[in-house]
């Protein structure tokens, strides 16, 4: 029993000897964390006032701010460390290991985060701008950290890591497209009759923009019809539609007009010969 209170009474004399000797510590270390958290957040807020005027995108002004304020944060950390005596060099040599580890099991998710930032910082396409890349092409709806979201006019969407996007050759067609749509006439029309009557549907089509101005020509001379180019600008959301309403335009005034749209023939000559 003497024992067993004597051990008693040893724990409670350790317990009070580290409170006497770490307990100010401790205290002055919590202190110290929560003006790094208040001091973190007061630099993010600051930090994210001066990135206003750059025009950041969102996720790109969230990450920074965000690593301004867990860079404080680490900061007044260690300083906290310090106060309680911690040896910080076989911690940082053991955190170095560790994410050594975690930065292989993670290349890929890695890879696509150094790519997003290269794409928002770098600004090769936007939300909204049409682009072709690695075999597919859309209308961007959203660019993030790690992917860009492409859509398609069938109302799908296409999901592309940003690793497969960085280092490839992009094509990006802007916010407006160039339609290139081919009209057969017959060689015995009226050229400029025709050309004319192109430019008059073009000018009735809502979808059709007026600058930059529509590309209008004779591009070939087949070998049964004569051929035109009629390339007009749209918005991206036009495109699909405007190629038919064109199309059937042309078609009814050329019907109307009384202007051949000719299909492909060929002359064959059958020469006789004599059998002996």
């Amino acid at each position: 029993m003497d024992s067993s209170l004597q051990s008693l009474d040893q724990v409670k004399a350790s317990i009070l000897d580290m409170a006497v000797r770490f307990g100010p510590k401790l205290i002055v270390a919590i202190i110290i964390m929560v003006v790094g958290y208040i001091a973190g957040r007061w630099f993010g807020r600051i930090l994210d006032r001066l990135l206003s005027p750059l025009n950041l995108a969102a996720p790109v002004r969230g990450l920074l701010v965000r690593m301004a304020h867990i860079a404080v944060l680490g900061l007044f950390a260690i300083i906290a460390l310090q106060n309680l005596g911690v040896e910080l060099l076989p911690l940082i040599a053991g955190l170095g290991v560790a994410g050594a580890g975690v930065a292989l099991a993670m290349q890929g998710l890695l890879g696509n985060l150094v790519a997003g930032l290269t794409i928002i910082f770098t600004r090769p396409y936007a939300v909204g701008d049409y682009i072709s890349i690695t075999k597919e092409e859309g209308e961007v709806l959203d660019v993030t950290l790690f992917s860009t979201t492409l859509g398609h006019t069938d109302k799908s969407k296409v999901v592309i890591p940003n690793r497969k996007i960085v280092g490839e050759i992009l094509h990006n067609y802007g916010r407006i497209r160039q339609l290139n749509i081919l009209v057969s006439v017959a060689y015995g029309t009226d050229i400029n009759v025709a050309l004319s009557l192109v430019k008059e549907t073009l000018s009735a089509n809502a979808r059709v923009l007026p600058e930059p101005e529509p590309v209008i020509g004779v591009t070939e001379l087949g070998d049964s019809s004569v051929n035109i180019r009629v390339s007009p600008w749209v918005s991206v959301p036009d495109y699909e539609a405007a190629i038919g309403e064109i199309n059937k335009a042309i078609l009814e005034t050329f019907a109307a007009r009384q202007i051949v749209i000719p299909f492909p023939q060929r002359e064959i000559r059958l020469l006789g010969s004599e059998v002996k």
